[in-house]
């Protein structure tokens, strides 16, 4: 079974910084994109910053120069540093991967950690 295991979340003032993770684990699987999306109360799921399997990365323009996401492939493990946050990114955020399991490729999601941006 595939699990998507987050953490990094936590509160943060205003300007100050964050660095999510999230690990993938199973037995015999592949990894192709992963991807940081959030949710904030009243509003739908977004995008916030995605990373193919070869390293090309894209960016909600809301986060763009703020935000970057990295991969550790040996680790299975996507990062989301996050700098210069600001109220409006409170929202919980959630990993998810495109991995090849038990036959077939399909999304997975982690279960989301919460981001609370406040003085």
């Amino acid at each position: 079974q595939v699990q998507l295991v987050e953490s990094g979340g936590g509160l943060v003032q205003p300007g100050g910084s964050l660095r999510l993770s999230c690990a993938a684990s199973a037995s015999r699987f592949s990894i192709n994109a992963m991807g940081w999306y959030r949710q904030a109360p009243g509003k739908q799921r977004e995008l916030v910053a995605s990373i193919t399997g070869g390293g090309s990365t894209n960016y909600a323009d809301s986060v763009k120069g703020r935000f970057t996401i990295s991969r550790d492939n040996a680790k299975n493990t996507v990062y989301l540093q996050m700098n210069s946050l600001k109220p409006e990114d409170t929202a919980v955020y959630y990993c998810r991967a495109n991995i090849y399991y038990s036959g077939s490729w399909n999304v997975y999601w982690g279960q989301g950690t919460q981001v609370t941006v406040s003085s």
